[in-house]
Formats: C-alpha cells, structure tokens, sequence
C-alpha cells in the first residue's frame, strides 16, 4: 500500500503519438467492415459525448430533407437531447429548419431494439426484412409543430451494406491522446451509404410526397467537440444513373494538441468515405495525411479547399471550390482492381454563392447549458456552411461493374456537402 502511495506514473514522452487514425489501423484492402447490430445502437455514453443518428434525403427536384437526433451528454448534467429538421431547396429559395429538445426520450422503446427510439415529439424505428429486396429500414415521424410534420420510411437496399473503416469492435475508431487503450476521448462514424427514401412532409398544413435516395450516418464524438476537429469537410453525392450511384465522404482536421508527434503537431486530416455504382457497395476508403509529410499507400480519400477567400460573415477562409477524391481496391470480388472517383464542386463567391442554404452559427443553435459545458472560451465561433447544387462525378474501375467504367464515366446527380469551421 505505502509504495503505492509514493510511487510516480512513468513519465510520459513529450513526442508520443495524441492521435490515432482509423485509417491507420487497417490493410487498405481490409477498410470495409460491415455493420453489427451493436453499431447502429444508442451508446447513450456519459461524460462528454455527442452522439447522433442522421438521415439525408435528396428528391429529384433538389430538395434536401434532414432529420437529426442529436444526445448530447454534458459531464454530471442530464443529457440534452434534441430533434433537428431541415427541409431546403435553394434553386427555390426555400427552406424551413426546426431544433426542439424533445421530452421523454426512451431507447429501446417496447418492442423494438436500441437502434430504434422514441419521445413525445417523434419516432425512429428500426425493422428488420431479411428475405427482401430491402433488408433494413427505419420509419420516421415527427411532429415539430403546427407549421412541420415529417413521415419517412428510409430503406437500404440489399447490395448496400453498411459499413465502418476496419471489421470487428476497433473498427471504426478514431482515438485522441497517447493511449488508446485509455483514450482521452475518441470519434467513430457508420454509414448506410445509399439509401432510398419515401413518404411526405408536411408544411405549414400542406402535405408534399417525398421520394429520393439519401444516407444515413450514426456518429459519435467521445469527447468536446471543439476538442475533437478544428474543421470538417462532409459529401454525399447521389444519383440514379448507372442503376444507382451515391460518393460519401466525412473528414475531419485535427486540433493542435492532437497529432502524430504530440501535443502541437495537430493538424492531421483523416478521412473516410465509400463509392456505391449500381446501387451496390464497390469500395471503402479511408486516408490520413499527416502535417509535413507526403501521403503514403495507394487508397485517396480527400476533401481540398480551392480558390479560398475571407467571409466577412464568419471571419473563415471559405471555399469557392471543392474537389472532392475517393480512390480504393475493388471490394467486389467478381471486379478486381481499383476504383476511382472525383468530385469538382463549384460553391461560388461570398457575393456570389451557388446553392448556399445556410451558414448555421453553432452557438446561436445549441442549448444554453451546451455552451458552458462544451467551453468554447477561446474566442472561437464555429459556423457550418451548408450548400446543394448539381454535380458530375467521374468514375474508373473494372468494367464489371458498369459497362464502359474501365474508360471513365461522368454521372450527374446532386451534392449536399457541409464545410464546418470550429477554430
């Protein structure tokens, strides 16, 4: 006992790595790894955590539907928990956004398990079709006030699964401090890629069918946000060519303190995405760059800002452009090789943006006793810029998977993509 007492933690190496990479963690031909029932479930964690469930549905006529739980665990505080929807068309300069903290959130409710949950003012509940075309849905409704409901039923098609960086309980994970095995806090994303999605919105009392494609993405922040990225890039492109084609992509630049050399050697940039072509999963990519040096490996997996200039506004560098990249092995066995994708996206200037919908200032829309626990102290203002406009991705891979793909093929769909700003 009394050495205990007097005994000292080893020191620690000032230049040992503070973050751990997802991509880093896996071969770049082991970077699929399907979902587990476990994965989609409500972790509900205490201390600092923000967890969230998020559906995105893109209708043909370029509208935008987002549904968002968001838990939010703020240390000894009970959870806050909050239902957000936003419904945008900016061609159309329209758009209608809803956050309300919902009352008696329950997970699992009765009879369903903890991938589904409930409270007064919504549902989101899973079900299970094994021998169908679509083997997984969720049903949501949600009544957000006199002026907004929302009934959704989104599918996953079967040739999509889905999918996490790495198989197994590791995969996934991003962990910040010098050890993982006891991370200081830690970020994961799992996604259904390609989803299709069918129902209606009402609004201001008038019901508008809804059908489109989409994607659903449970995320997890184990730690203060403002701790975790000091900027994210996300993409989710869909279109119905080729029999169904959807590129996703979520990267995130870490803080200073978290890097591969300790702390102030942040700045790493770590990225996961995946390519669907014929509403079939094709490839997963995950890439990590790290400050100071030259990527390695063959896998892309990026989000580079072009043509940057000062928003007033926001005090950010904002881009005018976008070139999103995916580049990975084949995970289809019958298609060997490589398949590559790129996604120029143009956003336009601060005068002149194209397909803006929104520069949503973070705290301006999160609950009071959010700000005082997340601790933004430092001056920092975090903003998210949101757009939606028409793009062209260009795809090569293996002739097998859609005829005249070995060549190249440009396929025209929709973007939404987001670029946060944090510090």
């Amino acid at each position: 006992m009394f050495s205990s007492i007097f005994s000292t933690a080893p020191p620690v190496d000032p230049n040992a790595p503070t973050f751990h990479s997802v991509s880093d963690k896996f071969p770049e031909n082991e970077l699929f790894g399907p979902l587990e029932q476990q994965d989609t479930e409500w972790l509900c964690a205490g201390g600092f955590a923000t967890e969230t469930q998020c559906f995105y549905t893109l209708t043909e006529d370029g509208t935008m539907i987002l549904c968002q739980v968001i838990h939010s665990a703020v240390g000894v505080w009970y959870p806050t928990i909050q239902f957000t929807c936003k419904v945008a068309n900016p061609s159309r300069g329209e758009k209608i956004w809803k956050s309300i903290n919902v009352t008696n959130f329950v997970t699992p409710p009765p009879g369903h398990d903890k991938r589904s949950s409930k409270a007064d003012e919504f549902s989101i509940l899973y079900k299970s079709h094994p021998d169908s075309e679509f083997p997984e849905s969720y049903t949501i409704r949600a009544n957000l006030g006199v002026d907004l409901q929302v009934s959704l039923e989104i599918q996953r098609p079967k040739a999509v699964p889905g999918w996490k960086v790495g198989k197994g309980p590791e995969g996934g994970y991003s962990h910040f401090g010098v050890d993982p095995k006891n991370a200081d806090g830690y970020v994961i994303h799992r996604f259904w890629p390609r989803v299709h999605s069918s129902g209606h919105v009402i609004r201001d009392g008038k019901a508008e069918a809804v059908k489109g494609t989409g994607l659903f993405v449970h995320a997890i922040q184990g730690m203060r946000p403002n701790l975790v990225a000091s900027r994210w890039n996300f993409a989710n492109f869909q279109s119905n060519e080729l029999g169904g084609v959807s590129a996703v992509q979520m990267d995130l630049t870490t803080c200073d303190a978290n890097g591969k050399r300790g702390p102030g050697s942040g700045g790493a940039v770590v990225s996961v995405g995946s390519v669907v072509i014929g509403d079939r999963l094709v490839s997963v990519t995950s890439e990590t760059k790290w400050p100071g040096e030259e990527p390695k490996g063959t896998v892309t997996s990026r989000a580079t800002h072009l043509n940057t200039e000062i928003d007033p506004d926001t005090s950010y560098e904002k881009p005018q452009d976008i070139l999103f990249e995916w580049k990975a092995p084949s995970i289809v066995p019958e298609a060997p090789g490589v398949v590559e994708a790129k996604l120029p996206t143009v956003l336009g200037s601060v005068e002149e943006p194209k397909g803006l919908i929104e520069k949503v200032d973070v705290l301006a829309e999160i609950p009071y006793v959010l700000k005082v626990a997340v601790n933004y102290v430092a001056g920092t203002k975090p903003y998210i810029y949101q757009w939606i406009n028409p793009g062209k991705l260009s795809i090569t891979g293996p002739e097998e998977l859609a005829p005249g793909l070995s060549k190249g093929v440009e396929v025209e769909g929709l973007i939404y993509n987001e670029a946060t700003f944090i510090s």
